[in-house]
């Protein structure tokens, strides 16, 4: 596989090929990253953050994925305070979630019910920590690449990772569920905690 930031470079230098396998290779993560908050208009913003990153702004003091999904970051966070003008939009995203940003957009389909529910749970959470949830578990990014993504340092990414899974459960306990459902919920998210610990401890 080809190094991102070789492939950007090249890209930038007019190889058409280059910027293809780059928008291959990251389309899908995009696309999962704006579905589960705008839902129909999310092919749209995919389009407009391969399009930002064409007109070049990476300097590779990062890793390309934190580049790009900061660009989608900031792409989304334009999308919200052009539709929504009114107090439910705070500064930076903390306090509102997708649900109150856009309450006409349904969950993204999932094949179980348990994971139905937990993107459920994820749009009721703030926008911000739904977006360092979705990057960190289902996109693999580092907290080095979190950091870089969300402009914070380390320490504040680790601190807001525990704050959304507290969150998350939080959520899932206002949904309407039976006890087996929310059983299964609370194995994935396990799940997550020990996904944590494991690269805690593979760090150290």
């Amino acid at each position: 596989m080809s190094d991102d930031a070789e492939l950007y470079a090249a890209w930038r230098n007019g190889d058409k090929r280059a910027g293809q396998k780059l928008i291959e290779r990251y389309y899908d993560p995009v696309l999962r990253f704006f579905r589960t908050k705008v839902g129909p208009q999310a092919d749209d913003l995919v389009q407009r953050t391969f399009l930002v990153c064409s007109e070049g702004g990476f300097r590779g003091e990062s890793s390309f994925r934190s580049y790009l999904f900061g660009v989608a970051r900031n792409l989304l966070f334009k999308f919200f305070r052009g539709h929504r003008r009114d107090a439910l939009v705070d500064p930076d995203f903390t306090v509102s979630s997708v649900y109150e940003l856009a309450p006409g957009v349904s969950t993204v389909a999932a094949n179980r019910l348990e994971q139905r529910l937990l993107l459920e749970a994820l749009r009721r959470i703030p926008l911000e920590f739904q977006m360092l949830l979705e990057l960190y578990y289902w996109e693999e990014l580092s907290i080095a690449e979190l950091s870089a993504v969300l402009e914070l340092p380390d320490g504040t990414v680790k601190s807001r990772l525990r704050r959304g899974r507290a969150l998350v459960r939080e959520a899932l306990e206002r949904l309407p569920s039976t006890p087996a459902e929310q059983d299964s919920v609370r194995v994935l998210l396990d799940g997550w905690v020990e996904k944590m610990q494991e690269q805690a401890r593979e760090r150290v």
